[in-house]
């Protein structure tokens, strides 16, 4: 009985989970543009997704968005992890405690202070003749901000638990500081690190506070593209493209997940 309401209850939360999934799925293959009816199925969102130029400039600026924010993020991030850890204990603790704030605070006001940062820097730079305009780079610096915290908290597990002995070997058997991170340290804290990549990366490809404050006119990624659209109607376009990128993760995710369990045959 006990195992049976468990398995019950196990599928509820999937259903949960995956239900609203599977309707925009559904929708996506609609051929009547309302939701409320069924014109049979078609694949033809698809076909005009990839000549929608506007949704393809925005599914442009928001993958290299997410790209970049992401891997300047965990460079940076993987330089402050071995930083946090080469300092004392209290030293240590005072700092992490201060990268969590960025993670506990909401993202509006994370949002609202970078815009406010921005436009004094503007104000100053003005001085000098010099402007900044909202745009591509306010709302790259704007992700790698708000993924970098991430980023160094998925890697510091991974260096609490790495041998130092095998470090100071490499270096007793005449290997630089240099190579020796990247021969030894760097293989063992890389599951850290790619984690950490990809949580950045998700981050930066769902966020929409941040990207709202911080963005120009004229410059849109998904999310905010998305808002726009929703006073007017969401297109059935945006149906086809949630569906392939939810494909390409669910994709993404077993090729990982298969992999290891290859190698371990």
């Amino acid at each position: 009985m006990r195992k049976a309401l468990q398995r019950i209850y196990l599928v509820f939360i999937f259903v949960l989970l995956y239900a609203p999934i599977l309707t925009l799925i559904i929708l996506s293959f609609n051929a009547s543009k309302t939701r409320a009816k069924w014109g049979g199925w078609t694949a033809k969102w698809y076909v005009s997704l990839f000549q929608n130029s506007a949704i393809m400039d925005a599914l442009y600026n928001t993958l290299i968005i997410a790209v970049l924010s992401a891997a300047i993020a965990t460079l940076l991030g993987l330089t402050a992890a071995l930083s946090l850890n080469s300092m004392r204990r209290r030293s240590r603790t005072i700092v992490l405690g201060v990268i969590n704030i960025p993670m506990l605070n909401a993202e509006i006001v994370t949002g609202i202070s970078l815009m406010l940062v921005f436009i004094a820097l503007g104000n100053f730079l003005s001085q000098f003749g010099y402007t900044i305009q909202f745009g591509f780079w306010t709302v790259l610096i704007g992700h790698i901000t708000f993924n970098l915290p991430y980023v160094v908290l998925s890697i510091m597990p991974k260096l609490k638990q790495l041998n130092h002995s095998t470090y100071e070997a490499a270096l007793d058997l005449g290997a630089s500081p240099m190579r020796a991170f990247f021969r030894v340290v760097l293989p063992d804290i890389m599951p850290g690190v790619v984690s950490g990549f990809l949580l950045a990366f998700t981050l930066s490809l769902d966020d929409f506070v941040i990207t709202h404050f911080v963005k120009g006119p004229g410059f849109e990624t998904l999310s905010t593209k998305i808002y726009t659209e929703v006073r007017k109607g969401i297109k059935p376009e945006m149906y086809a493209l949630s569906t392939l990128l939810f494909v390409s993760v669910l994709v993404l995710l077993l090729i990982v997940n298969v992999k290891p369990k290859e190698k371990n045959k």
